[in-house]
């Protein structure tokens, strides 16, 4: 079998949830995605989506395993399983410990579980989906491509709070960073795109969705970040709040009573665009209200806005020199509107906007959105699955290689 025609299989397991893609290696388009829904609940579903075709099918169970197995029957029907060569599992946070995507052994499942206090909302699932992938496929490689990795090259000044030193060595409270994957991937393109040394660069990406962070890249590696210990810091997003004043939070809880639990849930569903708007976490539904003078969605969008660039502009402090601010995700590769208000902020950085080429660089659409002058401002599609499939193919052929050098030394 050809490493050309061998597949890999990307997992993002989720609590309710199993989000798939099938990988030709080297091809970026999946040949199939899909997700599975409502796993714990009633009437769980799973959708298949391929270039001619969408499909929903319910699933006899409600479980993790029925969801994985819908999706491994599925591979059989078009014959792919036994191309199949590796599998890739998305992992939210790896603590200190993961600096690189990593071949899973069960010192690696350990490692990770051992982090799973620092994101118990989304390493519980990922670990679950790593044991029934492996039960399911136990003979071939599986990798984890950890969020937080990309991040672990920061230094101490941009990850350390202010914070007594033992609140840090005994507890592990520091800035970790997330959404790295996409940021990873989304450096590597803007350097292609923008024709710029890969070993001397300086990149502020902004990835744009409900949740939504900033980075700095120094020569591919990433040196600031906005998301924090947690992803409720830095940017304004969807339904979180990002930056807010600790002491607020403390005051609240002592006018309202609300219990740890009440104020967590409040940060994570109730704040940020649907908060400030009392209408909507959607910036496409915002943006329509706002034409239409809706005055929470204006100051909505305003917030988000001041905030992104105030935030664009510190993290270019962190830089040798700024080459571009690059826009990605949801809203970065949409919103073409939000794009142009966050570069009218940055005028100070010399960023000069083409409106026409902005409003081009929607629904798909990449490009690069000023003028020629530098700093640049560019839009990349993100592409997280491909991003784990390129690292668990690469992992899985380097152990293939070095178990044949060890055959050949036996």
């Amino acid at each position: 079998m050809s490493t050309e025609t061998s597949l890999i299989l990307v997992l993002n397991s989720g609590s309710s949830s199993l989000k798939f893609a099938v990988h030709e290696t080297g091809a970026r388009t999946a040949l199939l995605s899909g997700l599975a829904e409502r796993l714990g609940a009633a009437q769980p579903t799973i959708t298949f989506k391929e270039a001619d075709r969408k499909a929903t099918h319910a699933l006899p169970a409600a479980t993790h395993t029925a969801a994985l197995d819908a999706v491994l029957a599925e591979l059989t029907r078009h014959g792919w399983l036994d191309r199949l060569t590796a599998i890739g599992h998305r992992v939210v946070h790896g603590g200190e410990r993961f600096a690189a995507s990593v071949v899973i052994t069960p010192q690696v499942i350990a490692d990770i579980e051992s982090c799973s206090h620092l994101a118990p909302l989304h390493n519980p699932p990922a670990l679950l989906g790593i044991r029934v992938a492996i039960e399911r496929l136990p003979t071939i490689p599986h990798v984890a491509v950890l969020d937080t990795a990309f991040h672990q090259t920061m230094p101490p000044r941009a990850y350390m709070y202010a914070l007594p030193m033992w609140v840090y060595r005994d507890h592990g409270v520091r800035r970790y960073g997330f959404h790295g994957t996409s940021h990873r991937f989304v450096a590597q393109e803007a350097v292609q795109m923008l024709d710029l040394d890969p070993a001397d660069h300086g990149l502020v990406i902004a990835h744009l969705g409900n949740g939504s962070s900033a980075t700095a890249v120094q020569d591919g590696r990433s040196v600031d970040t906005t998301m924090g210990m947690t992803p409720l810091e830095g940017l304004v997003m969807g339904t979180r709040p990002g930056d807010v004043d600790p002491g607020a939070l403390i005051y609240l809880m002592r006018r309202t009573g609300w219990t740890v639990d009440e104020m967590d849930a409040m940060l994570n569903k109730q704040c940020g665009l649907l908060g400030l708007s009392e209408l909507s976490n959607d910036c496409r539904e915002l943006g329509n209200a706002a034409a239409e003078g809706h005055e929470g969605a204006n100051l909505a969008l305003d917030v988000f806005v001041h905030r992104l660039a105030r935030h664009i502009g510190g993290l270019a402090m962190s830089l040798r020199r700024l080459d571009a601010v690059v826009f990605t995700g949801g809203i970065g590769e949409n919103a073409a509107r939000i794009r142009e208000m966050t570069l009218q902020r940055l005028a100070p950085l010399g960023i000069e906007l083409d409106a026409e080429a902005n409003r081009r660089c929607v629904g798909g659409t990449p490009g690069l959105i000023s003028t020629g002058n530098k700093p640049a401002a560019l839009v990349v599609n993100t592409n997280e699955e491909w991003m784990i499939a390129c690292d668990t193919a690469a992992l899985a052929r380097a152990g293939a290689e070095e178990q044949d050098s060890l055959k050949e030394i036996a």
